[in-house]
């Protein structure tokens, strides 16, 4: 009972949040601005959204193109349409819970496929990683070429954190951070030898042993050309269909690739705040269009829920579709018998 409630507050935390932020996005704006809203949205060429949805879901079976590259050095090769299914539906799961679509996807494709998903968690730590570095380039290109415009505004977002009272760079609290993660890090290890002969404890030590297990899959990848060629398309049809859908509003289509570049390094960090970036990713965008002179409450708004709900719709379709033909497509199979118990000969020691 313990856990299914855990889920449940986790849910309702991350679904406050975003609701939070759908009203921080619009609480002041004015019946007047709500038909600029719709006026802006009716002159758009709406058409521009379908291939906005095409590059979007070529994104996500690129990603799992790019994933089975990081399981074969572990032995494992699903078949790509159960991969791609369970990307979407991890993807579909992750915008009600999030991080739990992570879970679920590696869960499905041991189900049916000869891989064991206690393994697979390192490759999808891998994969955040990749895509932590690819966002970091994403917002140096973005200061790049758009610096003089967007500089203030990234640095608000980011480096108050980090200044004190007088707005000046805080070493203090730089160096509080640092530490206090180093003393998280300690105290775990710490726990892991100490008490690692207690059930509960073992089962974690053996979880790690896994992700530590499916880690060092990125230093044997075979396809290490496929892996940066998958890596990069992923990130350029990220922006392709952000710009695209920036060339949908009349308003904004001048700000062209560039604000495409900024938007989506920007938009990325709603994504990671709430639960399928809602609420935060609007608010976000609509925020940023306010640096390029552009009326953050209506062009902004309508610019924020365009692109958001065109990620969604793809997200909410791909994810039921495939959850659906996952199942038919299995119907035949029984469930793989790799997924056994953890073994201290499947897995070298921490």
């Amino acid at each position: 009972m313990k856990k299914p409630f855990v889920t449940i507050l986790q849910y309702l935390f991350f679904l406050g949040l975003g609701i939070l932020f759908v009203w921080l996005s619009v609480r002041k704006i004015e019946a007047k601005q709500w038909l600029e809203i719709k006026a802006a949205l009716q002159h758009a060429r709406l058409l521009l959204i379908i291939p906005v949805f095409i590059m979007l879901l070529l994104s996500h079976f690129s990603r799992a193109i790019r994933w089975k590259i990081l399981m074969e050095p572990l032995g494992y090769k699903p078949s790509t349409f159960n991969t791609f299914a369970a990307v979407m539906i991890g993807y579909l799961v992750n915008a009600g819970v999030p991080r739990l679509g992570e879970v679920v996807k590696c869960t499905l494709l041991s189900r049916y496929e000869k891989v064991r998903a206690d393994k697979l968690v390192g490759t999808i730590v891998m994969e955040r990683a990749v895509d932590v570095v690819c966002l970091s380039v994403v917002f140096v290109l973005a200061l790049a070429f758009q610096g003089s415009v967007i500089g203030d505004f990234v640095g608000s977002l980011f480096g108050n954190f980090f200044k004190n009272n007088a707005g000046k760079t805080s070493v203090t609290k730089i160096a509080v951070s640092l530490s206090a993660l180093a003393l998280f890090v300690g105290v775990v290890y710490f726990l892991l030898k100490r008490f690692g002969h207690i059930d509960a404890v073992g089962k974690i030590k053996n979880i790690l042993k896994g992700i530590l297990h499916g880690l060092q899959s990125i230093r044997f990848i075979k396809h290490k050309g496929w892996f940066i060629f998958h890596t990069l398309l992923i990130w350029t049809l990220y922006l392709l269909s952000t710009t695209v859908g920036i060339y949908a509003l009349r308003e904004t289509a001048p700000l062209g690739i560039g604000g495409g570049l900024t938007t989506l390094a920007v938009g990325s960090v709603g994504m990671v705040l709430t639960p399928g970036g809602i609420g935060a990713y609007p608010l976000l965008v609509s925020q940023l269009m306010e640096v390029y002179r552009l009326d953050k409450d209506t062009i902004g708004n309508a610019l924020g829920w365009l692109l958001w709900t065109a990620q969604t719709v793809i997200v909410l379709l791909g994810g039921l579709v495939l959850a659906a033909l996952f199942s038919y497509h299995n119907k035949n199979k029984q469930p793989s018998e790799r997924r056994a118990k953890l073994t201290d000969e499947d897995i070298a020691p921490i």
